[in-house]
């Protein structure tokens, strides 16, 4: 079996790779296309998560199948089949939402985006550009899906950093050596989608077991998955709802120049799910088998090892950035204008992935015994009750009150979510995992930040503001590590043994 530290390191090293290209590059774009160009990207990496409604669960039910039959001997034929008939599927949601967004080019363009600068042959050529983007791209999470069940994680990554770097740096030559304008930007995302889709659609069919039938395509998979991939596609469809309704509606009440200016707080905010979302990738399957396998006691010490890990990296980089929003931001793009309007915004963000992160670890884990409508029937409740204080803080506010309401959406899985998971999941834990897991380490964190913002001093060089802050984030990484028992244990071990036996506490 794939080594779980070999899988967290993984996913860790290719979200943060293609996560830190995406946001070096951003100054760059801003530099050619212009803060109203820029919006039409962001425009765009919105859109891109919104048609992952189309998904219908389908990624996360192959992610979730292949690691069930893993586990068990005998069934590769079926695995293949699994995939077979997923992937038809998959592909000819790719093809309606991708033309769905080509058709829809005109009204989106000429009655939704508001711009000032650019002409509407250029918006309209951007948003067909982006339907065919989309389409192309789209498979390559069911691919990805497929790879995670398989515990592929290190070939996912590598794919990943080959290929986010390609898309990356290869926009940067196209709007340098060939033409700074969007249509370009936007038609490079389109080859750089084929080169993404096939590299994975390669990869998972070169991973499944081999056998010497032909993969075929069986209704009788879809009888047997289709109710966990309906409360998933239910998760995705409203989940997709709450996060991405801020953009939609300011979007379409912001001109495309303070949309931009959301849209990047947004992107640097989103910096944060690259140390929630890997981890959680990387713990999925191994939740599966625990749970296949009925070993409740493992299961149980597994469930706090994961959480404090996950602390552990998640609270001292998000007191960072909630208290130094400003001074990142100004040591990143050296412009006070966007600073101004960008910096409370991120702030507000970061708390609220934050608190998506805290409850990331009991979500997973019911989705991996089964039990996804957990994360459907919190999402239900949140759309009856949040959505209308969303479009009324974005209308009084705008970014600031859609920041406002990100950090109200996601408490409700703290407050709500979490106790519902055990009142039906290791029960008798809870207590335990608010105290020891998440409110010692967090406020570890936070007080650490919080008195060094207090202590900063008025620096002129950006050498010394950015030493103050890796020093702050070094420290709060240090006393958070201290104030978690599994993790004291790990250096126990570690300092005992020359790290003889210290993997075997978690991560093997």
């Amino acid at each position: 079996m794939p080594s779980l530290k070999y899988n967290i390191i993984a996913n860790y090293i290719g979200r943060a790779w293609t996560s830190i290209l995406g946001l070096l590059f951003i100054p760059i774009y801003l530099k050619f296309l212009g803060i109203e160009a820029y919006g039409l990207v962001g425009f765009y990496m919105a859109l891109s998560s919104i048609i992952g409604i189309f998904d219908l669960g389908i990624g996360g039910t192959m992610n979730r199948e292949l690691a069930r039959l893993a586990a068990k001997d005998g069934f590769a034929g079926e695995q293949r089949d699994v995939v077979r008939t997923l992937e038809i599927i998959y592909w000819g949601l790719a093809v309606f939402a991708g033309g769905a967004v080509f058709l829809l080019a005109p009204c989106i363009s000429h009655s939704w985006i508001k711009a000032q600068n650019l002409d509407s042959a250029s918006i309209l050529k951007a948003v067909q550009l982006m339907g065919i983007a989309i389409a192309l791209q789209f498979p390559m999470s069911l691919y990805q899906g497929g790879l995670m069940g398989l515990q592929r994680q290190v070939l996912v990554n590598v794919i990943l950093i080959v290929t986010g770097t390609l898309r990356s740096l290869g926009a940067i030559l196209i709007l340098w050596l060939v033409s700074p304008t969007i249509e370009a930007f936007l038609a490079w995302q389109v080859v750089a989608s084929i080169i993404g889709s096939v590299a994975f659609f390669v990869a998972l069919w070169l991973s499944l077991p081999k056998h010497r039938g032909t993969a075929r395509f069986r209704g009788a998979i879809l009888v047997g998955v289709w109710k966990y991939a309906a409360a998933i596609s239910a998760n995705a469809l409203v989940g997709i709802v709450l996060t991405q309704l801020d953009k939609v509606v300011l979007s379409k009440m912001l001109s495309l120049e303070m949309f931009g200016y959301y849209s990047l707080a947004a992107m640097v905010g989103s910096a944060i799910w690259m140390i929630i979302l890997p981890f959680n990738n990387a713990i999925f399957p191994r939740f599966v088998q625990l749970h296949e396998a009925a070993q409740t006691d493992e299961l149980r010490l597994f469930f706090h090892r994961a959480s404090q890990f996950l602390s552990l990296v998640l609270f001292p980089v998000c007191a960072l950035i909630i208290f130094f929003s400003r001074e990142i931001l100004s040591l990143w793009l050296h412009d006070p204008t966007v600073v101004r309007q960008c910096h409370l915004i991120v702030s507000l963000l970061a708390f609220g992935t934050m608190l998506n992160g805290i409850a990331s670890v009991p979500g997973y884990s019911a989705a991996a015994f089964g039990w996804p409508q957990l994360v459907t029937y919190t999402n239900l409740i949140q759309a009856v009750a949040i959505i209308p204080l969303i479009v009324g803080l974005v209308g009084y506010w705008r970014g600031v009150g859609a920041g406002l309401a990100w950090v109200v959406l996601n408490s409700t899985y703290v407050i709500f979510m979490v106790p519902a998971y055990f009142r039906r999941y290791l029960r008798g834990e809870a207590g335990a995992w608010y105290f020891r897991d998440i409110a010692l380490p967090a406020a570890t964190a936070f007080a650490i930040c919080l008195v060094s913002w207090m202590l900063l001093p008025e620096m002129q060089s950006r050498w010394a503001n950015a030493s103050w802050l890796v020093a702050t984030g070094a420290i709060a990484l240090c006393a958070t590590g201290l104030s978690l028992p599994h993790i004291r244990d790990l250096l126990n071990r570690w300092s005992g043994n020359l790290g003889g036996h210290a993997s075997s506490t978690f991560v093997n």
